[in-house]
């Protein structure tokens, strides 16, 4: 396809582990060679995002202390009970399955242990970086009251960031927008510019220096069991592709 069309050098990447946000771990940008890119990993067909959650993976852990239920009363210490009090502290209107659009959330997707131990895994996710900041705090702060509640020591947490909006950096290079939309017009579908409710390895490429917004795969119902993806919006999504490289070497 490209033989009969004007193009400079154009370089693909295939990425592993995108969805738990290591994709670019060992990425080589200067082998990879380009100063701007596009992933093709969004939804359905028209979307374009170049904007996305700052994102946070947080772990708890709290420490209890057992003995026979028949001889507890002033010693058992049930870090079960005590999770549960932990997790009631974060709101319930702040959860993914109670937002939407630009509002962030707190996100407990894995529990486990017993009485002894018990490990609770939560991500964080906003738009906004310092709504992001005091997401973090607020979960040290639980910690601080559970702490203060039930002895020092009882819970820690461990919060790691994954990634960052890359609206901070695409903000500063227009052209790679102005190129996609010309792109979709010429493909005749409608440029459907929004935020991804989610992560994208575009994410943290653009924070080490290549600008990276996201294209649509034409997929539908993500991370169910009715994904799908009709083949008409793959082949929209390739004319997109060959679009953008051809404006690209107009530029």
């Amino acid at each position: 396809m490209l033989k009969n069309s004007k193009h400079g050098t154009v370089a693909f990447a295939f990425t592993p582990d995108e969805e738990i946000g290591r994709g670019m771990d060992v990425f080589n940008t200067k082998k990879f060679g380009a100063n701007s890119a596009y992933t093709l990993d969004g939804d359905r067909i028209g979307t374009f995002e170049n904007e996305n959650f700052n994102a946070a993976s947080s772990l708890f852990t709290i420490k209890g202390r057992n003995i026979h239920p028949g001889s507890a009363k002033g010693i058992m210490k049930n870090a079960v009970t005590i999770a549960s009090e932990l997790i009631s502290l974060f709101l319930k209107n702040e959860t993914p399955e109670s937002t939407e659009k630009y509002e962030g959330f707190y996100h407990f997707d894995e529990i486990g242990g017993n009485v002894e131990k018990i490990t609770v895994k939560c991500i964080i996710r906003d738009y906004d970086r310092n709504k992001f900041e005091k997401r973090k705090s607020f979960s040290k702060d639980c910690v601080n009251f559970i702490n203060k509640k039930y002895g020092v020591g009882t819970a820690s947490l461990k919060i790691k960031d994954s990634y960052y909006n890359m609206k901070e950096i695409i903000d500063k290079y227009p052209k790679s927008i102005e190129i996609a939309e010309r792109a979709y017009k010429e493909a005749k579908i409608s440029f459907d510019s929004k935020p991804i409710r989610g992560g994208t390895d575009g994410a943290r490429l653009s924070y080490m220096g290549i600008p990276t917004p996201n294209i649509f795969t034409g997929g539908h119902n993500y991370h169910s069991i009715y994904e799908f993806i009709p083949v008409q919006s793959m082949e929209k999504a390739v004319e997109v592709i060959m679009n953008i490289i051809k404006n690209m070497a107009e530029e």
